[in-house]
């Protein structure tokens, strides 16, 4: 669960791109009303997905708890009722599964350290290599294209459904199994053999950016002399959000922020309003429906209301991603560039089932401040862009006097 970014279902792709993970914590089989915030953006931490239907949880502990007393696999019997509902994103684990949910909350992942993204033209090409990983011993590159995968191509596939296979999700394979990668460089073709490793992520890095205009900057801290700050946040993994609002606050008071959400696969939506209230003075950031009843996700106040703001976005900004774009969007905080957003808009909480196994079902949807659904249509930047949209934003955060 890196970069955004997901298997061959539906299930998969939640599992290899989302980083979208759990109610942490909310694990219970009692009623699911009460269990989420009520207006308080600090109650339990919760995540978004997006989904075609909803499945009766009683109907799925019903069915896991026969299936135990037949001495037959719970998990299996949840499964089934899942796959028949429509519940497109819903999924059964098991509690080795789930726990590795809950460390990928804390950043931590089994994979390559490979983030992808889709090029201009189409291709899936490798967006960042995190350092030290299988993929930077091997030397991967930012830029190189993805061609195969076990000797598959995978032209045409979803982002999120490539990086799902580097990670094995559909396989549930562990640290030190191997993938075989096919990659381009130029005119060149490559073979490579990866070990999985586990591996930990910085979800939140900050860079100083020199030249707005042309693009060019400096690895840096937020504090180092003038000039636009760029925040990329890969993923809204615990503790992200406030990653985001220190870096706001350490950043040169005339410095505008380009804040990168590109490839953003979600993650808990509390970190998300964290992060948006380093750039809002309180007020709504969502609204969100469990079971019909409505309920709200708030700023805090004190937020940095003035300093010029880009939010950059594209196909693989997911989920708690896409709350903070539409709320930044909506309440005329930001100008919003790049392409459409994945569309991923509802939200989900985790039921201890009989035996053991853990069942993931939506539970409602959420709304931007403006009161638009997210879920299947995404979000549109107030401008589009295809190459080049760093470039772009840079130019427009200079445009709005928060550049150097």
């Amino acid at each position: 669960m890196s970069g955004p970014t997901q298997c061959f279902g539906p299930r998969g792709v939640r599992r290899g791109a989302a980083l979208t993970l759990v109610f942490a914590g909310v694990l219970a089989t009692g009623a699911v009303t009460g269990s989420l915030p009520r207006g308080s953006a600090k109650s339990e931490e919760f995540a978004t997905r997006s989904v075609a239907s909803t499945v009766d949880r009683d109907e799925v502990t019903a069915a896991a708890a026969r299936a135990v007393a037949d001495g037959k696999s719970g998990k299996e019997a949840a499964k089934e009722v899942v796959s028949r509902s429509g519940d497109r994103w819903g999924a059964v684990y098991d509690e080795r599964q789930y726990e590795e949910f809950e460390q990928a909350l804390d950043g931590s992942y089994t994979g390559v350290g490979i983030s992808a993204k889709r090029s201009a033209d189409g291709q899936v090409q490798v967006a960042r290599v995190q350092p030290g990983s299988p993929a930077d011993r091997a030397g991967i590159e930012p830029g190189d294209l993805i061609r195969t995968v076990d000797g598959h191509r995978v032209d045409g596939r979803p982002v999120a459904e490539v990086v799902a296979l580097l990670r094995g999700d559909r396989t549930e394979a562990a640290a030190g199994t191997t993938v075989v990668l096919g990659t381009e460089r130029g005119t060149g073709l490559r073979t490579e053999t990866l070990r999985r490793a586990r591996l930990s992520t910085e979800a939140v890095t900050v860079r100083r950016i020199d030249h707005p205009r042309t693009g060019s900057s400096t690895p840096s801290g937020p504090s180092d002399s003038s000039g636009a700050v760029l925040i990329e946040v890969d993923s809204f993994t615990r503790g992200s959000g406030t990653k985001v609002r220190d870096a706001v606050r350490a950043a040169p008071s005339d410095a505008g922020v380009l804040l990168d959400l590109r490839g953003n696969s979600g993650g808990l939506v509390t970190e998300a309003v964290t992060a948006a209230s380093a750039f809002l003075d309180g007020g709504l950031v969502a609204t969100y429906d469990v079971h019909g009843e409505q309920r709200a996700l708030y700023a805090q106040p004190g937020g940095d209301t003035d300093r010029p703001l880009v939010v950059l976005v594209d196909g693989g900004t997911m989920s708690a991603a896409e709350l903070l774009t539409g709320a930044l969007q909506d309440r005329g905080r930001a100008v919003t560039v790049g392409s459409r957003t994945f569309g991923k808009g509802s939200v989900q909480m985790p039921s201890k089932l009989p035996g053991g196994s853990v069942a993931e079902l939506t539970v409602g949807h959420y709304r931007t401040p403006a009161g638009r659904g997210v879920d299947g249509r995404g979000i549109t930047p107030d401008l589009t862009v295809g190459s080049g949209a760093e470039q772009r934003a840079e130019t427009v955060l200079s445009g709005l006097g928060g550049g150097s």
